[in-house]
């Protein structure tokens, strides 16, 4: 059973209640994330996820670490381009102490300068490696081509330039400015009533806040943008793809079909053909990525530089066949309860239940039911594929990053264009 209430300070908490598990997950939720940093501040929101857990007026990292182990759960926090979230997930005669420590580490961290300066290390290392894991790096790289100039492109961790700047008094300005209470989502899910949650938060966050809004534009038209990134490896990591649908639209579950049809598994065209019947590609996969105003449709693959343009070239063609083609009965079936699938099997976890409550408020402002979700899906048909790839691929156009053993040269060619 789901329930709602906003706290005068404008904090709202949301709660579902799941008596048949033994867990409750219980986040905090901060609707700030990278695409609401300024140049200046680039990692800053994902500093903060990390130093949060660093020491209190009353328990140092230490404590924190040992208190959440005693319990037998789990502390974590992550930070995405639209949202923040600090959680914790215990058994549920632990809750008390869970909340208590949630709260004292989200409004009493007092962020020491020691730990401050570790963590600063830890986050660069972060950026070392992402840069040193090629089939991630691939992904920060074609955001910031299709995104270019735009903040929805710049990596969540941060500018390495950055990070070496902030201070204490950057964090605490930012903090002062963007987490105030009508920005804040409690949500809690698993074995829990929605009054005793209301008891444990209640205090915590009484006092109220200005809320300033947040600042972000849509992001401006794209162009062809093709962004190729020398490196010496064994294969070339590729992402190319085009703008798609923001969160909300009302063709949302016609988009995720579209791409659980081209690339979502081992029975998706791209796979069959690309993997299967060529062994071009050991890896290659589609996936939406939506947020508040736009959205993308991606395709990832990895293979040698001699493959490289002709599994491009495949790949816009499939895109394009969407659109002048209807996808098979059998095809669309088996997508549909692919999507059902894996949402109803992440609704057996507290912690999936309670991250899409608060992402319902923060994207919906409200509460949305797997009956909702599962029916938007049953109702999808194959002309709404069809109609929906005609109309993206007419108005978008293609972008496409590399990172690899490849030069610009070998990958032009006028086929990859989505003129329909």
């Amino acid at each position: 059973m789901y329930h709602k209430t906003t706290l005068p300070s404008g904090v709202r908490v949301l709660t579902e209640e799941v008596p048949s598990v033994f867990s409750v997950s219980i986040g905090i939720w901060v609707t700030c994330g990278s695409r609401y940093e300024l140049e200046a501040e680039r990692g800053i929101s994902h500093f903060i996820e990390h130093l949060l857990f660093k020491g209190t007026k009353t328990r140092t990292a230490q404590d924190i670490a040992r208190e959440i182990d005693s319990l037998g759960g789990i502390l974590n926090a992550f930070t995405s381009k639209e949202y923040t979230c600090f959680f914790a997930k215990v058994l549920e005669n632990h809750l008390p102490r869970a909340v208590e420590l949630l709260a004292d580490t989200f409004q009493n961290s007092i962020f020491p300068p020691e730990e401050m300066e570790r963590e600063r290390q830890v986050i660069l290392q972060e950026i070392h490696q992402i840069q040193d894991s090629p089939d991630d790096y691939i992904h920060d790289l074609f955001y910031k081509t299709i995104f270019y100039g735009h903040q929805l492109g710049y990596p969540i961790t941060g500018a390495e330039d950055v990070i070496k700047k902030l201070s204490r008094d950057n964090i605490g300005s930012f903090m002062s400015s963007a987490y105030t209470a009508p920005r804040v989502i409690v949500s809690a899910a698993g074995k829990l009533t929605h009054g005793k949650i209301l008891d444990l938060v209640g205090d915590s966050f009484a006092h109220p806040g200005p809320d300033p809004g947040t600042s972000s534009s849509p992001p401006s038209p794209v162009s062809n943008f093709l962004s190729v990134n020398f490196r010496d490896l064994e294969q070339v990591h590729c992402c190319l793809g085009i703008r798609g649908l923001p969160v909300n639209h009302d063709q949302r579950y016609t988009f995720h079909l579209l791409s659980t049809i081209l690339g979502g598994g081992m029975s998706s065209r791209l796979f069959q053909e690309i993997r299967e019947k060529r062994g071009w590609a050991y890896s290659i996969y589609s996936f939406v990525s939506s947020y508040l105003d736009t959205g993308l449709l991606v395709v990832y693959f990895a293979s040698g530089e001699k493959r490289v343009k002709d599994i491009s070239l495949l790949c816009a063609d499939s895109l394009k066949e969407f659109s002048v083609k209807a996808v098979t009965d059998d095809e669309l079936a088996r997508a549909k309860e692919q999507l059902k699938g894996h949402l109803l099997l992440s609704m057996e976890s507290s912690d999936s239940r309670m991250t899409k409550l608060a992402r319902g408020e923060i994207y919906f402002g409200r509460y949305i039911t797997v009956e909702d979700i599962i029916s938007g899906i049953d109702k999808v048909t194959a002309e709404d594929v069809r109609a929906l790839a005609k109309e993206l691929f007419q108005n978008n156009t293609l972008c496409m990053a590399t990172l690899g053993p490849i030069r610009e040269d070998q990958l032009f060619h006028e086929r990859l264009s989505l003129d329909v």
